[in-house]
Formats: C-alpha cells, sequence, structure tokens
C-alpha cells in the first residue's frame, strides 16, 4: 500500500526583527556577532507559542486546494516541538480541540530532539500505511535564546503542518531510513531555560558530514532513487555551505540544495525541516524528487516524489504567503521584554490573580478552544456564543442551537479601543466588536496590530488561535481567539 502526503501548509509570525540591531546591541561585548548581523529572523508575538503556530499551520494545510483533505476524517494529530508549552498536558490536544477535529482521534507530543518533526512525520507515514490515517503532523517551535549569544540570531520562530494518508497524495513516500546515535551537538538540562551548545567545527565534521550522509544513502537505497536524481534537498541548519557540502559529498545536483530560509526566517529546529519541506512542495513538480531530513542525536531521511496532483494542490498560503505577511521590527528592547529575557516593571494593573477555573474550561471547551457558536435550526440565525434562546427578535426558539464554527468566517470591524491603561504585554490592548459577515458578532481581542497603524471601521478582520493571559502563579495559561485587523495574508502565487 502506498502512503504519501496529503496537503500541506506554514506559518511565520508577522513580525521579523533586523539582526543587525542585534549584533549592535551586543557588540560592545561580543563583537562577532557582527558577521551573523544580515538578514531578518521571525519572532513570534507574545501571544503566540508552539500550539498556536501549529493550529495556523494546521489551518493553512487543510483549508488549502484540491488536496482531497479537511477536517473530517483526521484520525490524529501528531504536534512536534522542543518548546511545547506543557510538559504535562497533551499539547496536540489542545491543537485538535481548537481546530475541533472531534475526539475520536489519537493525539501524540513528539519532543526531545532537533528531529523531532521527522520523527513525527516518518511516524505518521508508517502509522497512516497501517490505516492509521489520515494524521495531522505539525511541527512548530518558540524557542527562547540568550540575548547576545548566536544563536539568538540564527534562531527563528514559525510552524508547518502536513496531512499523511495512504494513497500517493501529492507527494509519495519512497524510502526512508534513519540513524541513531547519541551524537550530543547541544542539549538543554530538565529545568534549564537555554540550550547549551557544542563547538560548531566538531558539530559539522562529525555529525552533519559522517551521520547525515548515511541516512540520506539507506534511504535513498530504499527508495531506489540515485543521489543525482534529486530535484529538492531539504537539510535544516543555519550552518553556512553544511548543505551543499553535504549535496556534494551524496553526489547531488548543486542547484537541489533548498534554500534554509536563514536570511528572512531563520532556523526554527524540530519544525524547520517540515518547513523547508512545505517551502519545497510550493515550487514541485510532478516527478520531481525531494529529500528531507533531520539531524538530532541521529538522522531521519525520507524520500518523495512529487505526483501530478500537485498542479491542483496549495496550502491556503503557505510558507511563501506568510513570508510575504511581514513587519519589519527594530526594537530590539521589544523583543527581549516579550521573550522574558529581561525584567519589566509591569505595574499594578498586572497584578490580578489569573487561576483558571478547570471546570469551566471543560464545560465551554468547545466555544472557547474551537470558537463554536450556534445556529438556530428554526431561522439560520447564527449567534456566538451559544444560549439557550434565539436571538432573533422574530423566532426566539427555545433549545435550537447547532453547533456552528466561526474561527474560519469571514468578518469585519464594527468598532475598535485602543487601551493604553489596562495591563498588556505589548501596550496599548487592542479590541473592539468584530461583526462575522453571515451573521453573528462578539467583542474580542485584536493582535498583530501594527505600531502606529490606523484601523478602520469595516476593514477586514481573521480570526486566530493565540494566547489569552498567562497565570505565572501556576504555570497556566489560557487560550482563545483573537482577530487581527490585516487580514488574511497575501501570497505571492496570485492567491488570496
Amino acid at each position: 500500500m502506498s502512503v504519501g502526503i496529503h496537503a500541506f501548509g506554514g506559518y511565520v509570525p508577522k513580525a521579523r526583527l533586523q539582526r543587525g540591531v542585534i549584533a549592535e546591541a551586543n557588540a560592545w561585548f561580543n563583537p562577532g556577532l557582527r558577521g551573523l548581523g544580515k538578514g531578518e529572523r521571525a519572532t513570534a508575538n507574545w501571544d503566540e507559542d508552539a500550539v498556536t503556530m501549529a493550529v495556523e499551520a494546521a489551518r493553512d494545510a487543510l483549508g488549502g486546494t484540491g488536496g482531497g483533505t479537511g477536517k473530517d476524517g483526521i484520525n490524529g494529530v501528531f504536534l512536534a516541538s522542543t518548546s511545547l508549552p506543557f510538559q504535562d498536558r497533551q499539547n496536540a490536544g489542545i491543537v485538535a480541540e481548537a481546530l475541533h477535529l472531534g475526539h475520536a482521534l489519537q493525539t501524540m507530543d513528539v519532543a526531545g530532539s532537533q528531529r523531532a518533526g521527522t520523527s513525527a512525520l516518518l511516524n505518521a507515514l508508517q502509522a497512516a500505511g497501517g490505516g492509521g490515517g489520515p494524521i495531522l503532523v505539525a511541527g512548530a517551535e518558540r524557542r527562547r535564546t540568550k540575548a547576545a549569544s548566536p544563536l539568538e540570531l540564527t534562531t527563528g520562530d514559525g510552524a508547518a503542518a502536513l496531512v499523511v494518508g495512504d494513497g500517493d497524495g501529492i507527494a509519495k513516500l519512497l524510502g526512508h531510513a534513519s540513524e541513531s546515535i547519541d551524537f550530543v551537538d547541544h542539549y538543554r538540562g530538565q529545568d534549564e531555560t537555554f540550550d547549551y551548545v557544542w563547538e560548531e567545527r566538531w558539530v559539522r565534521d562529525e555529525g552533519f558530514m559522517k551521520i547525515v550522509p548515511v541516512a540520506i544513502t539507506r534511504a535513498l537505497d530504499a527508495a531506489g532513487i540515485s543521489a543525482d536524481a534529486v530535484d529538492h534537498f531539504c537539510f535544516p541548519t543555519p550552518a553556512r555551505r553544511v548543505a551543499g557540502m553535504l549535496a556534494k559529498k551524496l553526489g547531488m545536483p548543486d542547484d537541489s540544495v533548498r534554500d534554509n530560509l536563514q536570511g528572512t526566517l531563520g532556523e526554527a529546529g524540530a519544525a524547520h525541516p517540515l518547513i523547508m519541506l512545505a517551502s519545497a512542495l510550493e515550487d514541485a513538480k510532478a516527478g520531481e524528487i525531494i529529500v528531507v531530513a533531520g539531524f538530532g542525536q541521529g538522522c531521519d531521511a525520507l524520500v518523495f516524489e512529487v505526483t501530478e496532483a500537485i498542479g491542483s494542490a496549495q496550502p491556503g498560503h503557505g510558507i511563501s504567503g506568510y513570508l510575504a505577511r511581514r513587519r519589519e521590527e527594530t526594537n530590539y528592547m521589544r523583543y527581549l521584554a516579550i521573550n522574558d529575557l529581561m525584567v519589566v516593571e509591569q505595574g499594578l494593573r498586572s497584578e490580578v490573580d489569573k487561576q483558571t477555573g478547570m471546570t469551566t474550561l471543560y464545560r465551554n471547551k468547545e466555544m472557547i478552544l474551537g470558537l463554536i457558536g450556534g445556529q438556530c435550526r428554526d431561522c439560520g440565525t447564527l449567534q456566538f456564543p451559544k444560549s439557550n434562546v434565539c436571538v432573533n427578535p422574530n423566532c426566539g426558539a427555545i433549545d435550537s442551537q447547532d453547533d456552528h464554527p466561526f474561527a474560519d468566517m469571514a468578518a469585519k470591524m464594527n468598532s475598535y479601543t485602543a487601551d493604553a491603561l489596562t495591563y498588556s504585554p505589548d501596550p496599548p490592548a487592542y479590541y473592539g466588536m468584530v461583526q462575522f459577515e453571515e451573521g453573528g458578532r462578539g467583542m474580542m481581542d485584536f493582535t498583530d496590530v501594527d505600531p502606529g497603524a490606523k484601523l478602520q471601521v469595516g476593514q477586514p478582520m481573521r480570526m486566530m488561535f493565540r494566547v489569552k493571559d498567562f497565570d505565572t502563579k501556576r504555570g497556566f495559561r489560557r487560550y482563545f481567539w483573537k482577530a487581527t485587523p490585516d487580514g488574511a495574508p497575501k501570497s505571492p502565487r496570485g492567491g488570496e
């Protein structure tokens, strides 16, 4: 039985912190950082994390065209990350609830290594081949890095998602191989905040150049493909020239080496192999061969052949669309503050107990996590949230509400407020009334509002799954949906 990728998507946060700003701020301490000061890195907003970015990437994949996929029928959600917000709560389960996929499915977190993304993909493909698909695989990272470290400049935040199942799909799996070796290029111990990184040249020579070729050669042999037939080689590392050196050693064409997106996004940890794969699928043509590898205490290598179905299957916006949705960020202090890399006086208004009632959260989980409202089966009126009585004054039916999802509905802004008095990690706090075009309205927080932006009543709004607030006393975070006022990202491919 063949198995393959049936849909793909991605997500990149809007803000792009200029690396030159980071380098100049820290050059007094480490002048060598100026050598890494070119380009920009994607930085998540204060209310984004691995879960929220995975949700957005999954929406991009499930909302794409022509892949024969959708939310119906998904049998599993695998989430790969080394920066999961909860150590003992299934993060993939939150993703499934936000996507309103139902409860008859498997969810699994995959972590502990930079190759968690490829390991999750490989396990999902094997499960789907055994009849367990379709499975949604997502990789997302928001890693914290020490100020004035090289990782601060080379790291980026982002996510990708793939739907895999039986059948060739848009990219058929031809072969795969894994090497498991306890080669420690870096690590993060229990209760530690930051990675400890070993010497770069040793990692390159003993790790990349010796371990990766073994796995890729075995995968190509399993696929029956020669190295010179590879069209797209996806190898995620910020180290310069490493992917090209590997391609040369393996006999792959020079032009098969994919852009590692270091200049525009940064290296997104365990998610980066999936991000590069999603980017390659945007450009790939039928018959082309894609090799993707993930490195971390060994190596996973997967070989895909793109099928004719790729011509009619594209994500909603893709990595390229979200890269085009960007805002240049030059405020290094803001970056430090929203990533808890400096102590900021938050003021008395921040001193509010934010304990979450787990019983209330559970009873309202579909409304809160899935943005599920109601539709009156008698008159068709939509409303959010659901209630026992229809809000239509000409109806007033009792207990007539069926579930209706609002997250993907078109909406516009009816009113807004910029509140500089209430506490916000990124003031001012924006919120207002959002009107859904098919019916229903609600007061929503706004997010990703550009500094100095002039909001307009009536402008398009898009719902995004975000962190509502943090209970720092108990280590909990609440999620809800917010509205972003810049509408959907514009895709360079000509879509919306």
